[in-house]
């Protein structure tokens, strides 16, 4: 006589189990996908090239275009060249002039802002000498002191040296950059060896040799993600040349294009709303190619430092 088998009782979650299939787990290459993330990720993007793209189709537009047409669509007419040649050329073309002071006040002043603080930070982490924590206080401190509560002192010291109205009164002042400082102090730290620096020395090679042939090509990721900061900052600075400088001659284009914005809204002055949106566009070309072409070395410089074995 066979007996009957019995069974356990199946609990009410057992076929839901059963159906569920585990959750695959999120790695460096294969993220986690988040709804709530890529919404707001997509609103960052379209709050960040609204503005430019903006920008770019009203640089297209005549003046009267500008009035009559709606700001996120094309006019009729497309006078994006006429209006490029236009800004070049207006009031003896005092553009190209305006352009040149901001190359001038990049390229002396962001660089030697970037030079400066590659010397500085490749020093502070690599030697060892008496008053090191004083000085990282003071680096500190001078991250968190804004640029503009120092240019009312700056000003009245740079009046008494008679350097106001030049072009030093922008160069000089964008020489200090007390967080590009930091940040290579930062990263000399963790990208060059104090083992390798040892060997050099050994073999003869002098502090200046070691640095200019060893050290500074393991710093290069640091001296462009630096460099690009200084770059930007003396670039789109407003403030510093606005109390400094007086002669029209010697105007960044943020105080072109400011100067060119206020005639056109005084009563009775020339308008030239579509010279100043065209002269805008043309002064982030330059931010966006330099990104684009050194990004590689931001991201690495600002990775730097960040996983410590």
């Amino acid at each position: 006589m066979s007996t009957p088998v019995t069974t356990a009782p199946r609990s009410r979650n057992a076929g839901y189990a059963r159906l569920r299939t585990p959750r695959r787990p999120s790695t460096v290459t294969r993220p986690r996908r988040s709804v709530l993330l890529t919404v707001l990720t997509g609103l960052i993007l379209v709050y960040s090239l609204l503005p430019l793209g903006w920008l770019l189709i009203n640089a297209t537009k005549t003046p009267g275009g500008l009035f009559d047409s709606f700001g996120l669509w094309f006019a009729e007419d497309f006078a994006l060249w006429d209006n490029i040649v236009a800004t070049f050329t207006y009031d003896g073309g005092v553009f190209a002039r305006w352009l040149g002071n901001t190359l001038l006040y990049v390229v002396v002043g962001a660089g030697g802002a970037t030079f400066l603080a590659v010397l500085g930070g490749y020093a502070l982490a690599v030697f060892d000498f008496p008053g090191k924590r004083a000085v990282f206080a003071v680096v500190i401190g001078a991250v968190a002191v804004p640029g503009t509560a120092l240019a009312v002192p700056t000003f009245l010291m740079f009046s008494r040296m008679g350097l106001t109205n030049t072009p030093w009164a922008v160069i000089i002042p964008s020489l200090i950059t007390p967080f590009g400082l930091y940040l290579m102090w930062v990263f000399a730290a963790q990208a060059v060896p104090r083992e390798l620096l040892e060997s050099a020395r050994i073999d003869g090679a002098g502090e200046i040799r070691s640095f200019f042939r060893i050290s500074l090509p393991l710093l290069v990721p640091g001296t462009v993600t630096v460099l690009l900061f200084s770059m930007v900052a003396t670039w789109n600075n407003y403030f510093l040349p606005l109390i400094m400088i007086r002669d029209p001659d010697w105007f960044p284009l943020t105080l072109g294009l400011n100067a060119w914005n206020a005639q056109a809204a005084t009563a009775g002055g020339e308008v030239v709303f579509h010279l100043v949106i065209t002269g805008s566009l043309i002064t982030i070309l330059p931010l966006i190619a330099a990104f684009l072409l050194l990004q590689r070395y931001w991201q690495s410089g600002l990775a730097a430092g960040s996983v410590k074995e």
